[in-house]
């Protein structure tokens, strides 16, 4: 299997893509991939105890771009090869800017799929299934292909074979599940949890609280408590960790080059992600080249602004109107916050509503990451608590700021409902309301080193609610030293917090 030749036996595929898919996949002619990164995100063991299982046929990975999705199948390869797996028992596709997709109809991946039968394979994948051996597909962004999931739907229906699919639009994947009920399984990935961080600088933090979907713990008052115990004992790695994210965000980008000046981190932020995603995954298609690039980047402008807080939809209109001094319409705005929401740039968290059938109030915002915050804004606010110490003027903001983060973490957390409760008559505002099972647990982001009796008041009153059924309530703080007179209440500081995934 060596030499160029062996891709172009009995192709019905165009020259230029088949040389694409050649440089996806170099095993298939005895070279290596590219070099792989030497520290791991913790999604690759998790696709590899799923591929190991055989619970789904199909396995999703979804999450924002450049937060490793690509990496980790790569790596996921590396395990397959190790384990044995013969090189053209893998085949992978990066459907990014690969416009010659276009010439194979309406049903690409079936068509890609027939092709590397005949050519790389020379074999019928059930003919490989019935001897004992699996075909790995991996596709990268499959999402931006029309009726993607309808033709992975026949694909595994018809062929015995294990599907990894990794990408960036949580809108297009969520519509793919109806069609794929039963055959899917979802990872949600987000930038770098802290421990992950830590690993990436050689700080020997340890594995965080939930390794995989083991949600129903979080239910229970002990689990928080033990959150906040893991925290004290590994204070000295998990504030070093912390300080790190604090500076600069989760990206991997930013703790693989720890040398690299923040300006020059900033720019590449800029580019490779918000810039990607506003002036390109947003305008694909015919509905998606109409889309105002100028309104996208001016409601993402706002978002981290208004970051950790639920701004009214008539405050982005107003807004956007005065900077692009241009008529705005409220629906528009909503539709293009959906359109930045999909993309995971951010997490819209939308209000609990227990006893009202129409919901009332907007959603919370909270950016995927804050570094993205950093990036576009040209401005870096203090969450570390030393850090926040030299520039107290600054505590408001941080404490908005600590809140999305908060947010942006637990959304990330498998199989976990999280709402905001808005401010109604006789009743406060509370930051979060997890729901797991059939309990709901309020959760206050405080990020002060002082805490009074006002400032527990939205936990309490929730608490002491029967209808919400909320054994006890959690508090985020900025420190550990923070204590609380109350037993239904947790406290932890927001770096313990970040240790659950």
């Amino acid at each position: 299997m060596t030499g160029s030749g062996f891709l172009f036996q009995g192709i019905d595929l165009k020259p230029g893509l088949i040389s694409d898919l050649g440089r996806m996949n170099p095993w298939w002619e005895g070279n290596p991939a590219r070099p792989t990164p030497p520290h791991r995100r913790d999604v690759v063991a998790q696709i590899n105890r799923r591929l190991q299982a055989g619970i789904a046929p199909i396995i999703v990975v979804r999450g924002p771009r450049q937060v490793g999705k690509s990496t980790a199948q790569f790596h996921v390869i590396e395990d397959l090869f190790a384990a044995g797996v013969p090189a053209r028992n893998v085949f992978r596709v990066q459907f990014d800017d690969l416009k010659e997709l276009a010439g194979l109809g309406k049903e690409p991946i079936l068509r890609l799929v027939d092709w590397y039968e005949r050519v790389v394979l020379q074999n019928k994948i059930n003919q490989v299934a019935r001897e004992g051996r699996k075909i790995y597909l991996l596709l990268d962004e499959v999402q931006n292909l029309a009726g993607w999931d309808v033709q992975l739907k026949s694909l595994v229906d018809s062929s015995a074979l294990q599907v990894v699919v990794t990408g960036s639009s949580a809108l297009r994947i969520e519509a793919g599940r109806d069609s794929l009920a039963g055959r899917i399984n979802t990872i949600e990935i987000g930038t770098l949890s802290l421990t992950e961080i830590a690993t990436f600088r050689g700080i020997d933090l340890g594995r965080p609280l939930l390794t995989d979907n083991h949600v129903e713990l979080l239910g229970k008052k002990e689990t928080w408590i033990g959150l906040r115990e893991m925290g004290l004992g590994r204070q000295r790695p998990r504030d070093e960790a912390f300080e790190a994210f604090a500076r600069g965000g989760g990206y991997p980008l930013v703790h693989q080059r720890t040398g690299v000046d923040w300006p020059l981190l900033a720019d590449q932020l800029n580019e490779t992600v918000i810039r990607r995603v506003i002036q390109h995954d947003l305008r694909m298609g015919d509905r998606g080249r109409k889309r105002d690039p100028r309104l996208l980047e001016e409601l993402f402008r706002l978002a981290c602004r208004y970051a950790g807080q639920a701004p009214s939809l008539e405050l982005f209109q107003r807004e956007s109107q005065r900077v692009l001094e241009a008529n705005v319409g409220v629906e528009r705005v909503r539709h293009y916050l959906r359109f930045l929401a999909d993309t995971l740039l951010l997490r819209l968290v939308e209000p609990l509503e227990i006893r009202l059938k129409k919901k009332r109030g907007a959603p919370k915002v909270c950016l995927a990451d804050h570094g993205l915050r950093a990036s576009w804004l040209g401005e870096i606010i203090p969450l570390d608590p030393e850090g926040l110490a030299q520039e107290p003027h600054l505590s408001t903001l941080a404490g908005h700021l600590a809140e999305s983060v908060a947010g942006a973490v637990l959304a990330t957390v498998p199989g976990l409902d999280v709402n905001w409760l808005p401010e109604r008559k006789g009743e406060p505002e509370v930051d979060f309301v997890l729901t797991v099972g059939t309990s709901r647990i309020p959760l206050e982001v405080k990020y002060q080193k002082r805490i009074g009796l006002s400032d527990t008041e939205g936990l309490r009153t929730f608490i002491e609610r029967a209808v919400n059924k909320a054994p006890f309530g959690i508090l985020v703080t900025l420190g550990d030293d923070v204590k609380v007179d109350d037993p239904r209440i947790v406290t932890l500081p927001l770096s313990s917090l970040m240790l659950v995934r």
